[in-house]
């Protein structure tokens, strides 16, 4: 076999040897996949801020400061998850999600099931859920992230804590049992303890009488309770001061015929008939506020009775301090079992 055969030969195995060109053209124009995307944190300041409250505002400058990416329009956890939602699908995780809502034990978070929707309680983020009202968190958007409430005494609701942790799917939601206070005097953000005293609102018998009823309820703590009481904000470092709200309770009650209303003459008649109602005792029983603390009215309306309640509830805060050195505050290290409830 001559040279020119064996060349020709060689030629036309490699020709057959070759693939398609479409083929070929496929694989080298598909398009990369895309990364994924490691964020270590993010903040939503679920709230914003009225009258002299300046809560969010100073927790917006503090995470601001720590260079931290923040989101101040977002008012509802359905918006949070559209979010996030819309971050996973360009490939965006994150390993904190910092969720900024005021909240008490009584009134459950500000922070909203949809924008028109109820504040989120265990039973109203229960029922958003099942009627379909919220989006869902689509897998694997959080399952690797951390989601951190900065919300008061949040830490205390565990079965709220745990409802929020399906809502998200999180591998870990973590909030604190005590209060969060944002751009304090002495320390950016700080953890305080919580004590509360109640009284009829508007009925109040002076700060005298209520620190008796703090001392009674609370005998073995070391606070001047009548200086808490007059003082609305940090005078001097780690010193007690106070804070108050009220929380109104609504009873509307149909009667076939007027002459079926009870007749309630006073507040004595009223507090009667409520505690002779299980509904209405359960109430006050999962407020876990005396019912002496109420202001009672009643009304009649056409064949109606209205009932209304309300108490002012006193709160007073006692800044955490450092164990080991009462000349600083406690860090708010998420990690801390005492300082945090982690699930």
């Amino acid at each position: 076999m001559n040279k020119c055969l064996i060349i020709v030969l060689v030629y036309v195995l490699m020709l057959g040897s070759k693939k398609p060109f479409s083929q070929q053209s496929g694989a080298a124009l598909a398009p990369p996949s895309k990364k994924e995307v490691v964020q270590e944190s993010i903040v939503f300041i679920a709230g914003f801020d009225e009258g002299d409250n300046t809560y969010y505002g100073n927790a917006k400058q503090y995470f601001e400061k720590q260079r931290m990416s923040v989101v101040d329009s977002l008012f509802a956890i359905d918006e949070i998850v559209k979010y996030l939602n819309s971050a996973g699908e360009n490939q965006i995780r994150y390993n904190e999600i910092h969720i900024v809502s005021h909240s008490n034990a009584w009134l459950g978070m500000s922070l909203k099931t949809t924008r028109t929707g109820e504040r989120i309680t265990e039973r109203s983020l229960q029922d958003a859920i099942s009627e379909n009202k919220m989006e869902t968190i689509c897998d694997g958007v959080t399952s690797d992230s951390k989601i951190i409430f900065h919300s008061c005494g949040l830490g205390e609701n565990q079965p709220l804590l745990q409802e929020l942790k399906n809502t998200f799917k999180a591998d870990e939601v973590v909030a604190s049992p005590y209060f969060n206070v944002f751009g304090g005097k002495y320390a950016d953000h700080y953890l305080a303890k919580p004590y509360y005293g109640y009284y009829p609102t508007a009925e109040s018998l002076g700060p005298a009488h209520l620190s008796k009823e703090f001392k009674q309820a609370y005998p073995t703590v070391n606070i001047d309770w009548f200086t808490a009481l007059k003082t609305r904000q940090e005078s001097s470092f780690g010193k007690a001061y106070s804070f108050k709200f009220n929380i109104p309770v609504d009873w509307e009650f149909t009667f076939d015929s007027e002459d079926d209303i009870p007749t309630l003459e006073d507040k004595e008649a009223i507090m009667d008939w409520i505690s002779e109602s299980p509904e209405m005792a359960e109430v006050l029983f999962k407020l876990n506020i005396p019912i002496e603390s109420f202001r009672w009215r009643s009304t009649i309306k056409e064949n109606k009775l209205i009932i209304k309640g309300k108490t002012t509830v006193l709160c007073i805060l006692a800044p955490i301090l450092k164990s080991n050195d009462a000349n600083e505050y406690q860090s708010t290290n998420i990690q801390d079992p005492l300082l945090y409830q982690i699930l």
